[in-house]
Formats: structure tokens, C-alpha cells, sequence
């Protein structure tokens, strides 16, 4: 609905590096083939607040109703004007750190005008406004099956939609796409060029009109662990064609070793591998030898493992002593320089 009327080969030397490469190629492709298998520990996703229920304490004003069970939404009045719209965020942003996110509406009734959106928007959405109206907001509107990206002018996507359709809104993080559906269809998808977290969200805009919102309690018309799956089988593709120079992929991991401190697996890892690079000074000085550097990854290490068994006083009083130079006591506040 429109403003004005209310889419290679690893180095065989290169041991730890392919190493690393054939572990996260593995994962890749068993998450691929089972998608509703959870990854293994050193690979699971951190623990994230997901959205269940629509929020009823920012909401737009009286225009709309929201169900007691929070997932159901009500215009019950004729609208006045085009700013008069029900809108209604999720109780929190959409998750991040995953390869997709995806909800659906049930449109239980089209009331008088069928004018009712779902879509994206961020904290600053003003909430008398469709969806897709506002900068940083996407709407897929179903009265005209229009895309709405952050103006009042909508661009052909899909299909209307009205009572007894299901509507799905999607993140496909790997892509950067917000993607849609119609009754178990992928609609289409869209570039997301928004920054930041953003909103599961729901508009209606005539009088009757009323949805449902399932937020993943009840299964989805959706496909959406095929559609995981086959977003995760393209992203294995990719990495199976990326092609990295053995001294690019060394470099990485051994930069990473010694940056972090791990004495005994660079050594292994330089033994592995062969390498003749020359050791990354951690402290500057032209004097600054082999011996010394690994000196100084043995000294991380230990104050890697005191901070980790929350001996600060003990970690402080050691960094005096091994490096007085990066502590200044001023004010009774210690500052790292």
C-alpha cells in the first residue's frame, strides 16, 4: 500500500591450516545435510534473546488492539487518515548470530481495505507509520503485494495477500537479505541495508482487519529448515571454491597463535609446517630476538591464567614487575597505556 493511498587445493605443508579449513568445511556440510542437528560445542551460537510476543507497551497509540495472548493484532475502528495505522513491534530485536531468522502472520480477516504490512524496522521506527514508509524500515504490503524500503513509494514483488494467506518476513544473515513468503512459498528477497539490530513488525490499517503472528512456537507454513539448508549448501559451495596461498593461510594462523599466546601450539604449529617465517616482535626494540619473543608468549600466557582465575591484584603486581613501563598509578586508578 502506497503512502498516498494509506527483491581448491590446501599446500600438503600446511598442516594446521588445512586443519582448521577441514574442521569448519565439516561442520559447514553436517549442518547442511541435518540442519536440525545442533553444532558441535566449539562451534555453538551464542545464547540470544529471541522475539515471542508482540510488544504491548510501544505500540501506536489506540489504533490497533492487541490480544491477551500477545500474538494476536485488531483494528477495530474505520482509519481516518493514512497516519492512523496499527503497528506493533516484537518484544525484542530479531536474534543475530545465526545463518537465518523468520517469523509469519496468519491474516485472520482482510477487514474493509486489506492494507496490512509485515516486515522489519529498527528502535526509531515512528510507530504511526506502514512499515517501509520510514528510512531504515521494509514492508511487504498486502493490499498491492509491494515492496516498501524506507519511502512512500513501493517497488513490484509479489503477490496481494488477504484472509486465510500466511505471510512470512525472514533475515538471511549469510546473504544479507530480508526474504518473504506466501503460503509456504518464498516470495522473494531483498538487499538489507540497514545496520544494526531490527524488529519483527506488524501493521493493519482498515477496520476488522486482524492477524495472528507465530514467532516459532507452532510450526511454520514456511519450509524454513529446507530453505537453512539450502542457504547453508550454497554457503559450503563458496567455501569449497575459495582458494587461499599456503603463506596467506599460514601467515593467518600464526599470527594468531602468537598474537593470543599460545607458546606450545605455535611451536608445534612451526614444527608442522616448516616455517621459516621470522617470529612477530611483541615488544619493540631491535634487540628483540626468538628467544625473546617466546619468552614473552610464555609471560602472556601466565597472565592469561591469572586473570582467568580472578587473581587481579596478583596480575597487576606481576605486570609491574615484568613491564613497569605500560602501568601508571594516577589519581589511585591504574591506567593501561
Amino acid at each position: 500500500m502506497s503512502e498516498a493511498t494509506s527483491q581448491s587445493q590446501t599446500p600438503e605443508n600446511d598442516v594446521i591450516g588445512s586443519y582448521f579449513v577441514d574442521l569448519w568445511c565439516h561442520t559447514s556440510k553436517t549442518l547442511a545435510l541435518n540442519p536440525g542437528r545442533e553444532p558441535e560445542s566449539e562451534f555453538e551460537e551464542e545464547a540470544e534473546e529471541c522475539p515471542t510476543e508482540l510488544d504491548t507497551i510501544s505500540s501506536s497509540g489506540g489504533f490497533s488492539v492487541v490480544g491477551p495472548d500477545k500474538l494476536s493484532l485488531l483494528y477495530p475502528n474505520a482509519n481516518l487518515h493514512g497516519h492512523d495505522v496499527g503497528i506493533v513491534k516484537a518484544n525484542c530485536p530479531a536474534p543475530l548470530k545465526r545463518l537465518l531468522y523468520y517469523f509469519e502472520i496468519y491474516v485472520k480477516h482482510a477487514g474493509a481495505k486489506g492494507q496490512i504490512a509485515i516486515g522489519f524496522t529498527t528502535s526509531a521506527f515512528k510507530l504511526r507509520r506502514q512499515p517501509g514508509w520510514e528510512a531504515n524500515s521494509y514492508g511487504y504490503h498486502g493490499d498491492d503485494g509491494l515492496l516498501y524500503r524506507g519511502h512512500g513509494k513501493g517497488e513490484t514483488f509479489g503477490p496481494t495477500y488477504t484472509t486465510g494467506d500466511t505471510v512470512g518476513g525472514g533475515i538471511n544473515y549469510a546473504s544479507q537479505e530480508f526474504f518473504f513468503t506466501k503460503n509456504g512459498v518464498l516470495v522473494g528477497s531483498v538487499y538489507k541495508d540497514v545496520k544494526g539490530p531490527v524488529f519483527p513488525t506488524v501493521a493493519v490499517h482498515s477496520q476488522n482487519e486482524e492477524v495472528t503472528v507465530n514467532f516459532g512456537k507452532d510450526p511454520f507454513v514456511f519450509d524454513i529448515k529446507a530453505y537453512e539448508a539450502e542457504q547453508r549448501a550454497k554457503q559450503q559451495m563458496k567455501i569449497d571454491n575459495i582458494t587461499i596461498a599456503q603463506e596467506a593461510s599460514h601467515g593467518i594462523v600464526r599470527s594468531y597463535l602468537q598474537h593470543y599466546g599460545y607458546e606450545e601450539t605455535l611451536k608445534l604449529f612451526d614444527a608442522a609446517g616448516k616455517s621459516t617465517m621470522p617470529p612477530i616482535s611483541l615488544v619493540s626494540g631491535n634487540s628483540f630476538n626468538e628467544e625473546d619473543s617466546m619468552y614473552a608468549l610464555n609471560q602472556r600466557r601466565i597472565l592469561r591464567q591469572l586473570i582467568k582465575s580472578g587473581k587481579i591484584d596478583e596480575t597487576f603486581s606481576t605486570l609491574r614487575k615484568w613491564y613497569p613501563q605500560i602501568l601508571q598509578v594516577h589519581d589511585l586508578k591504574l591506567i593501561l597505556k
